[in-house]
């Protein structure tokens, strides 16, 4: 049950990807994913430097020998980063599979992956922006809902109606995401056409993921109206848990701030900092509002065994 074109493409056991997260996408997180039977995906712009993304890289390996991929995140950073140099590192060490993401198609990378072999997916907000990652031949699409944590577009399309839609509009297999934090929403997802689903927001709240104990219990007592859109006024649209910076970001951009001003409080480097910390309104995290169903804090391996568990029940009852 649940074999698909996405399990068959990577060869894993269930169509679950791990969403990048920024800071939080290392080692730990990413094997737990994929030794679960998962896709877990590493965020390759945690790394400053070329040896420390090598060093993670080969820190997965020796916790899994099961398959993993890397995010190229091509979205405008205030820490920039050489995606080149990225792309050199995880050929040199023979991974397979990379996810894209950003404002556009990542036809600069499509060529050289390609040549080597590499498996590429493109994680994306809509319609014509599936199409064109399909059109320099990704081998597979991402599409993210309204609900979704992090990066949302600015579309603001609901996840029941996007992927199906995007379904319809291209010919590779679609992983949707936005929402999901069970086996009712990993269900929906395939229902509606999907190939995979992406969770992410799920995945913070497990033992695994390198955030502090704080900011996991206060999470888990949130509900789904614990989440608010920002950055919209400098067209970089997130979903961010409504902690006190976020109604910060949100004051000043009424006020009509520039970029420079966002800038101190939207940075990563605060967010990385209220991580390690524990000071739960030091920084910006992206949450989504499949936060509301999320009621503990359990291994990654846990999770997805009862997503998986919890889907078969659904499909046993409703085929009945």
């Amino acid at each position: 049950m649940f074999k698909t074109k996405i399990t068959e493409m990577f060869n894993i056991e269930y169509p679950i990807i791990g969403g990048a997260m920024m800071w939080l996408s290392r080692a730990e997180l990413v094997a737990a994913v994929s030794d679960a039977g998962g896709l877990g995906i590493m965020a390759s712009a945690i790394f400053e430097d070329k040896n420390s993304f090598r060093e993670e890289i080969r820190k997965v390996r020796k916790l899994t020998d099961k398959p993993f991929g890397i995010n190229i995140n091509m979205f405008p950073a205030f820490r920039p980063v050489s995606n080149d140099d990225y792309i050199d590192v995880l050929l040199d060490e023979g991974v397979n599979i990379v996810e894209t993401s950003g404002h556009k198609a990542p036809e600069e990378y499509v060529n050289r992956l390609k040549k080597n072999d590499v498996r590429m997916i493109h994680k994306c907000v809509g319609v014509r922006y599936a199409q064109k990652a399909v059109k320099v031949g990704v081998d597979a699409v991402t599409v993210v809902g309204y609900e979704n944590g992090g990066a949302t577009g600015k579309l603001d399309i609901t996840s029941l109606v996007l992927i199906p839609r995007v379904v319809d509009s291209v010919d590779v297999p679609v992983i949707g995401g936005g929402g999901v934090g069970d086996g009712r929403g990993f269900l929906a997802m395939l229902s509606l056409g999907a190939e995979g689903v992406i969770i992410g927001t799920r995945l913070m709240v497990t033992d695994e993921c390198p955030l502090h104990p704080n900011l996991k219990e206060a999470l888990v007592k949130s509900s789904e109206l614990d989440t608010r859109l920002v950055m919209r006024s400098i067209g970089a649209t997130h979903r961010a848990w409504n902690n006190a910076m976020a109604q910060k970001i949100t004051e000043l951009e009424e006020k009509g701030a520039s970029l420079e001003e966002l800038a101190p409080y939207i940075g990563g480097e605060a967010a990385k900092g209220m991580f390690e910390s524990g000071e739960i309104d030091a920084g910006m995290i992206s949450c989504g509002q499949a936060i509301g169903l999320i009621e503990s804090i359990r291994p990654a391996g846990e999770v997805i065994k009862g997503i998986i568990e919890q889907a078969r029940a659904i499909s046993k009852r409703i085929c009945h």
